[in-house]
């Protein structure tokens, strides 16, 4: 299979290029969608070899992705792996997701930190238990980490998907689509690398978000 990797990045430029040092040795496209960073972010990916997509504005990391997975269906890639930029998901577990998916691609792969949820914070781990239940409780499939941006969606369910979300609400648009059309959802424990940096999830904004998008499907698969 032909994977492409996507990794949405608003000045990450410290933790970039490290990225992308260790996914060269595994020979992987890589594209890196640098969503209006002021820092050098998208020059720095471009110098280690990735194809960058610029915006010239912030647009958030929904619009980013979909911009990348755009760019991976015209470059006829067989599925992705979608990576979060600060440096939070660690490169070796790459192959965790290319195992899994050997004897049934066609499907998404969401990573699993709550199997070792060492360093995480705990509102971040509470909200998160809570998201995942609920949604695994919607989509009628057990996914212990919803909210995870490390995963793997095979290119036949990404022509499929009809996404709009333009920030955080996108990891949970993806997973209600494919669930909502049969597709099935797996999940690998990952590592995650926790430090000193600030979330760029804001709880208020982006939980407000969340449900609102929720309360669209829910509305939307009733009127079906």
């Amino acid at each position: 299979m032909r994977i492409a990797i996507i990794i949405p990045v608003h000045n990450e430029r410290e933790k970039i290029g490290c990225i992308l040092e260790g996914i060269r040795e595994k020979e992987i496209d890589v594209i890196v969608i640098d969503d209006g960073s002021s820092d050098g972010s998208g020059e720095l990916a471009k110098e280690n070899g990735a194809i960058v997509l610029r915006n010239e504005q912030k647009q958030g990391k929904g619009a980013s992705l979909r911009r990348g997975f755009q760019r991976a269906l015209d470059m006829r890639v067989d599925g992705v792996i979608t990576m979060d930029g600060d440096g939070q998901h660690a490169v070796g577990d790459i192959d965790l997701f290319l195992t899994k998916i050997k004897s049934d691609p066609i499907c998404v792969v969401t990573g699993n930190r709550m199997h070792n949820s060492k360093g995480m914070p705990l509102l971040r781990y509470t909200t998160n238990r809570l998201m995942s239940w609920f949604i695994s409780s919607l989509c009628g499939q057990s996914m212990p980490d919803t909210q995870c941006g490390y995963r793997f969606v095979h290119s036949d369910i990404l022509r499929q998907l009809k996404l709009t979300s333009n920030e955080f609400e996108i990891e949970t648009e993806v997973l209600m689509q494919a669930s909502r059309l049969g597709f099935k959802i797996f999940s690998v424990p990952i590592k995650t690398i926790y430090r000193n940096e600030k979330s760029k999830i804001n709880p208020l904004r982006d939980t407000i978000r969340f449900f609102a998008y929720i309360f669209k499907e829910v509305r939307a698969s009733r009127k079906k």
